[in-house]
């Protein structure tokens, strides 16, 4: 009787602690199209500037691929009221930091600033959207940087290129068939006045939403955005085609020779719906199954047990209009690259044959709802979430509801998603090899 008091007290103390988790939100639209969220918490003295912008790698011209990314570091070079070089300069003086990141469906910026600051934040936001200097020096110099960041990241890191071969080989028609750093050559090729293009199409008012969040006051916060956005005019209406791959129905079975690796591996492949879709939760749950720390299935199995691999992971890359589903290993010893396929396909029939346990669920509910929890811990994370719900799910509340999906998943539907997508016929194989220098005559 005893410990049924304390697991109910526990229960009690648990939905306090996600009840407190709630996160209050205001949203309204400008005159220009422009979508403001803003939420307030004054436990702390900071404030978070964010905009966030609906274009990324698919939305590029096949023969201009990496031009979102390149935004994102071009519009960092100055704008009419900002010299060049001096947006970093602005920020730290004023004790803030800031960053921006992109992906194949979006771009993010943001600032967090002191609250004394958050004009100052709206301010320079304002200023990236409504007074960018695109010019040729800003071009030629970030060119130069986004090279040197593909070098690094890319052609010379280790295991850098299979993203670029996983998707150029899982998607023939899509968008995302390219990497979100694109080519270089695209980007040499491409004339200022295609730049200019690019930004005066996708940087406008309504494609982006605004998020504030932190220790602010609303109504005045209202005030000053409608003073710096208010006024930014309205841009063209952007018509984006869906585009709509046939389905995979027979193995496709890839090799890709990689200079910077000693140690091979193989990557199996899914494709996978769209990230606002149920099933998508559901395989971000069949990841955890499958490797999400040290107890589980995979790893334990390959890397503890039968010591077959030195790595394993399996996770859902999900986006905005699909997603792959990824499977990898690296084999250690003399265990071959089949051999850890094979190991890989017998614990994936078994989800899609066999219910996992009521314990093995309870501790994915635990898992998801932790990640909740943390994922709004801070002001930054609220700010992120808020803008990425509104603009990739088209339901900003997930931030407070999400986790109710997670938390109805089901052990049959575990199984029936697995059934359903993690099939040998539909999937890629990527053999990721060290490549072997040429023997001298």
């Amino acid at each position: 009787m005893k410990k049924m008091y304390y697991l109910s007290f526990l229960g009690l103390l648990f939905s306090a602690s996600l009840y407190a988790q709630q996160v209050d939100f205001q949203e309204y639209d400008l005159s220009n199209g422009m979508h403001v969220v803003l939420h307030q918490d004054n436990s702390a003295p900071i404030v978070t500037t964010s905009v966030m912008y609906h274009v990324g790698a698919k939305d590029e011209n096949p023969e201009r691929t990496g031009f979102a990314h390149f935004f994102e570091h071009l519009l960092f070079e100055g704008t009419e009221n900002i010299e060049r070089g001096e947006w970093f300069k602005i920020v730290s003086s004023n004790g803030g930091t800031n960053n921006a990141n992109t992906t194949q469906d979006r771009t993010y910026y943001y600032e967090v600033f002191p609250s004394n600051n958050l004009e100052l934040g709206l301010w320079m936001e304002s200023e990236r959207l409504l007074h960018p200097v695109i010019n040729q020096i800003g071009v030629d110099t970030q060119n130069e940087v986004v090279k040197e960041e593909k070098r690094l990241r890319y052609d010379n890191s280790p295991y850098g290129q299979w993203t670029g071969e996983v998707f150029k080989n899982l998607f023939k028609e899509h968008p995302y068939r390219w990497t979100t750093i694109g080519s270089l050559d695209h980007l040499d090729a491409a004339s200022l006045e295609e730049f200019q293009a690019f930004n005066k199409k996708f940087y406008v008012p309504n494609n982006a939403v605004l998020v504030v969040a932190g220790d602010i006051e609303i109504e005045k916060t209202k005030e000053l955005i409608e003073a710096y956005f208010g006024s930014i005019p309205r841009g063209e209406d952007i018509v984006r085609e869906a585009i709509v791959e046939k389905p995979i129905t027979s193995e496709i079975e890839v090799t890709f020779e990689d200079p910077n690796i000693q140690i091979p591996a193989v990557f199996t492949v899914y494709r996978t719906p769209a990230m606002t879709t149920r099933d998508t939760r559901v395989l971000d749950m069949i990841s955890s199954i499958l490797s999400d720390g040290k107890s589980s299935r995979l790893y334990k199995k390959l890397v503890d047990d039968e010591k077959k691999a030195m790595q394993v992971a399996a996770f859902n890359y999900s986006l905005e209009d699909y997603g792959a589903y990824i499977v990898l290993a690296l084999p250690l010893g003399d265990n071959t690259l089949d051999d850890l396929v094979d190991e890989m396909n017998e614990e994936i029939v078994k989800l899609q044959t066999e219910l996992i346990s009521e314990k093995e669920l309870q501790k994915l509910r635990n898992k998801f709802e932790n990640q909740f929890v943390n994922a709004n811990a801070s002001v930054e994370g609220i700010a992120n979430s808020l803008a990425r719900y509104y603009m990739l799910y088209d339901d900003i509340n997930l931030i407070n509801t999400e986790i109710e999906i997670y938390e109805s998943i089901t052990k049959e539907e575990i199984r029936d998603v697995a059934k359903k997508y993690l099939n040998t016929n539909q999937r890629l194989v990527l053999d990721y090899l060290p490549k072997l220098e040429k023997e001298q005559n």
